[in-house]
């Protein structure tokens, strides 16, 4: 009897691990209600691991050390949201005269581009209603999603302090599963890629955090010496979109150029866009590499890649977890010699451009003649 391992063919293989891709993203999909809530309580579960474990240094009872970490975040995380609340309350009372700057400026613009293109006015006109009325239908739309995000928010705002509570209170449950999964040659590896993972959630988070404060701040004051009502709401929201690589800074900056638009001259707004690129060019190169960059290590190319993918799959909150997921995966990957190719691909460590890649070796001939 042949015990030789029977070798498949290649074509089947990655036909298997296509597949096997296919069912995993469709998991994400279709499970998307579930699992988003247990990734972000996973997250914040590791980065409120190391306060409990100080207040269990000083003689506190583990439960209550957990509620202790468990309602302080809540009390921030609240009065993040007052903040917002009262703020938007604010420009609410507001916005009737925005709408009617903005509609002036408007027809101001429309009036400009029939004269310069020289089209006819009631082209510009028909053009305006039709974006319009297309726009009061994608606003409905809008409205209703907005209302069911809104209500998924805070049904996730309810049950996520459960989640992180269990999965903190049930951590060593959880890390003798994971031994119990792999057999004991393997705890080393396992052990390095938990600790790994660990320390770079911990840290991308903080530094997120930071980052995210120091844009704040960076905004708010330029919006300020701009003279743009509402400077800090929205030097804060830029904040937040900034932390979606490449496409929140996008919209980030639309915001307060349009309230420019509407409430100011509109030179305003090409000072806001001059304002937000200065304040994207000290984030990309002091706020970044320092703080954020030197945590996660993936290259630009596959940024762009996970952030569009997380956002197919999970919208914004795909968008925010796609790049802490692959680096977790590029730790798994460094760790399994199999893998060891697409961990590379993952990472910024760009090559040599001198160095040979790949190595061809002649055929030898065999000589026509002897």
């Amino acid at each position: 009897m042949n015990d030789e391992p029977v070798k498949m063919p290649m074509y089947l293989k990655w036909s298997q691990i296509l597949l096997g891709i296919a069912v995993f993203f469709f998991i994400l999909y279709v499970g998307q209600e579930i699992l988003i809530p247990l990734v972000f309580a996973g997250m914040i579960a590791i980065l409120l691991n190391p306060v409990v474990l100080f207040l269990c240094r000083k003689k506190i009872p583990r439960v209550i050390a957990i509620l202790i970490s468990l309602i302080v975040t809540m009390l921030l995380i609240t009065a993040l949201f007052y903040f917002f609340i009262s703020q938007i309350s604010l420009f609410s009372e507001s916005f009737p005269l925005f709408k009617q700057k903005f509609l002036a400026f408007f027809n101001d613009s429309e009036r400009w581009v029939a004269r310069t293109f020289n089209i006819s006015r009631w082209k510009v006109d028909a053009w305006v209603k039709k974006t319009q009325s297309q726009g009061l239908d994608n606003g409905t739309e809008a409205i209703g999603k907005t209302v069911g995000t809104i209500g998924g928010i805070l049904t996730t705002f309810v049950i996520m302090p459960v989640y992180v509570f269990m999965m903190i209170y049930y951590k060593p449950l959880l890390l003798e599963f994971i031994s119990k999964l792999f057999p004991k040659g393997h705890h080393a590896t396992v052990v390095e890629v938990l600790t790994e993972t660990k320390g770079l959630i911990q840290r991308y988070l903080l530094g997120l955090l930071i980052e995210a404060l120091l844009v704040a701040l960076l905004n708010s004051v330029a919006l300020f010496i701009l003279d743009i009502p509402y400077a800090i709401l929205l030097g804060v929201i830029g904040a937040l979109l900034n932390v979606i690589p490449y496409i929140g800074g996008v919209v980030a900056v639309a915001l307060p150029m349009l309230l420019a638009l509407a409430t100011r001259q509109p030179v305003s707004a090409l000072y806001v866009l001059i304002a937000y690129l200065i304040v994207q060019f000290i984030d990309n190169n002091f706020f970044v590499p320092k703080i954020v960059a030197s945590k996660v290590k993936i290259n630009a190319l596959i940024s762009i890649i996970v952030v569009l993918v997380g956002n197919a799959l999970w919208g914004i909150p795909g968008m925010f977890l796609s790049i802490p997921l692959t680096a977790i995966i590029k730790v798994i990957c460094d760790r399994i010699e199999p893998l060891e190719p697409f961990g590379f691909l993952l990472g910024d460590n760009q090559p040599d451009i001198t160095k040979q890649v790949f190595v061809v070796r002649r055929r030898s001939r065999p000589d026509s003649k002897k």
